[in-house]
């Protein structure tokens, strides 16, 4: 476990990273948190939530942590979490995975608890920024892909995982949007708080277009396919109306029949012909004016 204690000039900061059940419980004993809390705070896969424990207040938030390239499709594997908990005079945050951007807070000053704790909100909120700018260039690319290139093809594979971490951050980012609307904060703070409710939003339309364009792209990509389905389903029509009257024919006069006049005609190998090309013209003249081919 690792551990960092700093003292401001109002409150105290104690950030833990990976500590264990028992580590957890003795150092925050002093406190006496309530154990259920501190369960949550160890739980890798917790939702946003907040609570209220005595003077505490208790908020568990999640911060973007895999590379935009990674095909994931969970939100263990896609955000790590910070639980907080804070009252006036102290702040604790617990994490099982580091985060850079903590280590810049270490260096700064806060004069109360609330101001740091909306800093660090605002720290994983940007976290969503990388994510949501990759997914945009990549449905462009996959628009791109379809609409410009003569035999353009996506991967569905590619765009289902796509679509799913889009799913996922906005369902995120919708629960951290329920934990903000609950947080009370001094009026100091009132407008640093409206901020991060606003980038909230922000990254929250973002993803809602992402989620849209995929919905678009792979609607589009099934009609494109059904649509070139069909042209080959078109193309064999057309060439069994023309062959088979004429396989009709040829099976006619490939019976073995003693007595078929035309057998010994001397002109019968060119009439056949004839007729055969005759129909040709016809289903090909009927083609044209029905505007089939």
């Amino acid at each position: 476990m690792a551990q960092y204690k700093k003292s401001f000039e109002k409150f105290e900061w104690l950030d833990l990273e990976k500590p264990k059940s028992k580590e957890l419980i003795e150092l925050t004993l002093p406190y006496k948190i309530d154990l259920n809390l501190l369960d949550d705070a160890l739980e890798n896969g917790h939702l946003p939530k907040l609570e209220k424990h005595g003077d505490f207040t208790f908020i568990i938030l999640r911060a973007y942590s895999a590379e935009p390239h990674h095909n994931y499709n969970s939100v263990p594997k896609l955000t790590n979490k910070i639980a907080f908990l804070f009252n006036e005079n102290h702040l604790i945050t617990i994490h099982q995975k580091p985060f850079e951007f903590l280590e810049k807070f270490k260096e700064e000053e806060y004069e109360e608890s609330e101001a740091l704790v909306l800093a660090i909100i605002l720290k994983m909120l940007q976290t969503f920024e990388a994510p949501v700018n990759w997914l945009s260039d990549k449905m462009d690319e996959n628009e791109k892909e379809i609409f410009l290139n003569k035999h353009g093809k996506i991967s569905i594979e590619h765009l289902y995982y796509q679509k799913a971490k889009a799913r996922i951050c906005r369902k995120l980012l919708q629960l951290t949007q329920n934990v903000l609307n609950q947080i009370g904060v001094k009026d100091a703070y009132i407008s640093s708080l409206q901020d991060i409710k606003e980038s909230t939003v922000n990254y929250m339309l973002h993803f809602d277009e992402v989620i849209e364009d995929a919905h678009a792209i792979l609607n589009t990509h099934i009609s494109l396919t059904a649509q070139k389905s069909n042209e080959v389903m078109k193309l064999l029509t057309i060439f069994s109306a023309f062959f088979l009257p004429l396989t009709f024919i040829v099976g006619v006069y490939g019976m073995n029949f003693e007595h078929m006049p035309e057998l010994e005609w001397k002109y019968g190998y060119y009439m056949t012909w004839a007729v055969m090309v005759g129909i040709s013209a016809i289903i090909f003249a009927w083609f044209k004016r029905k505007k089939f081919v």
